[in-house]
């Protein structure tokens, strides 16, 4: 697949914003800085921060086995994917194809960009139906979005299914592995290189514990990476974002006792969740939170509140009929869930 050929016709000709950091890049030299109009006086954050965000790529390329050059950051996830679109769509012409019921903002994504959303629901055991989506797409369709592990059902994507689109649907495939962490499948970047029309994307906001700071991951090609470069704003990444994630990153041992605990957690609360007679099904996850289907999720989900704890109803989503999402808390917040749910 050539990926020039899906590459919107404005983009392809658009000349990037040059910012004064990309022109001097030597930013830790010992020089007299007059060329930003930043604030001269030192405040820790006068300094316009590293466009490319280096420090951090050093870090995730050293521990993730893959190239400076196939990785892009982003303000959360969600820049990350509005640049794909606006990289790969024309407005009021081009389709995307999503599998419900899967993230929100894919919708809501295509419909800030003008672009027509195909949908096409998973199987009732939460797994992509290939044939269905393959007949579904057309010449005009761009991207198609895999979750995986999903979100709201918690599953992984069978990796023989997911090779066959990879294979066979004529456009960008988006895989999303945000919990990628909490799961023991192995995550598609280890088939960056065999694959030209595969963007993996991550976040540091599950497993790495920092939503707050809004970084998002892109892994893809050279080829489709120097296009998101160039249109994605020149500092969208801030200093504290990109120090805090470079703290974190290193911190290895510590995320792998949180993720195993974790783990751990979730499976004592789908043991739990098992033993109540509202509860109908605990449906497998290799996320950080558990998708259960109870009687009535309204009333389930009100009582919760009442009590003082929050979780997200789902019901409203295809497959996911009087279903409630739990997020694996604390052993302490996850003990104080069951007992509640007890008195219920």
């Amino acid at each position: 697949m050539n990926i020039q050929d899906l590459i919107r016709d404005n983009v392809k000709s658009l000349k990037p914003y040059s910012s004064a950091r990309d022109e001097y890049k030597n930013a830790s030299a010992n020089m007299v800085f007059l060329d930003a109009n930043e604030n001269p006086f030192n405040t820790g954050c006068n300094r316009y921060p590293d466009p490319q965000q280096n420090s951090v790529k050093d870090v995730l390329a050293k521990q993730k086995g893959v190239s400076k050059s196939k990785i892009l950051l982003g303000n959360g996830s969600d820049e990350v994917l509005d640049l794909i679109f606006r990289a790969f769509c024309n407005p009021n012409k081009d389709n995307i194809i999503t599998l419900p019921p899967t993230y929100g903002m894919y919708e809501v994504l295509a419909n800030i960009n003008a672009i027509e959303i195909i949908k096409v629901n998973l199987s009732d055991k939460f797994q992509p139906q290939v044939d269905t989506i393959l007949k579904a797409s057309n010449q005009n369709s761009k991207l198609l979005f895999l979750c995986s592990p999903n979100n709201p059902s918690g599953n992984s994507f069978s990796s023989n299914e997911v090779e066959t689109l990879l294979n066979e649907f004529n456009g960008i495939v988006v895989i999303d592995e945000a919990y990628i962490d909490f799961s023991e499948q192995k995550s598609w970047l280890n088939r960056l290189d065999e694959f030209s029309n595969l963007i993996v994307t991550q976040t540091l906001s599950k497993a790495y514990g920092m939503a707050g700071i809004r970084l998002g991951i892109c892994y893809a090609s050279e080829d489709i990476i120097s296009v998101l470069n160039k249109i994605k704003p020149p500092y969208n990444v801030n200093s504290l974002s990109q120090e805090k994630a470079i703290e974190q990153l290193l911190k290895t041992d510590v995320l792998k006792h949180q993720i195993i605990a974790l783990k751990y957690q979730r499976e004592i609360l789908e043991i739990e969740f098992n033993k109540l007679e509202y509860v109908r099904r605990v449906y497998p996850s290799d996320a950080n939170f558990l998708l259960i289907k109870v009687d009535d999720a309204k009333k389930r989900y009100n009582q919760l509140i009442e009590k003082g704890i929050v979780v997200r109803n789902r019901t409203s989503q295809p497959l996911c009929e009087n279903c409630l999402r739990i997020t694996i808390g604390t052993k302490q917040e996850n003990e104080k869930l069951i007992e509640v749910l007890k008195t219920l």
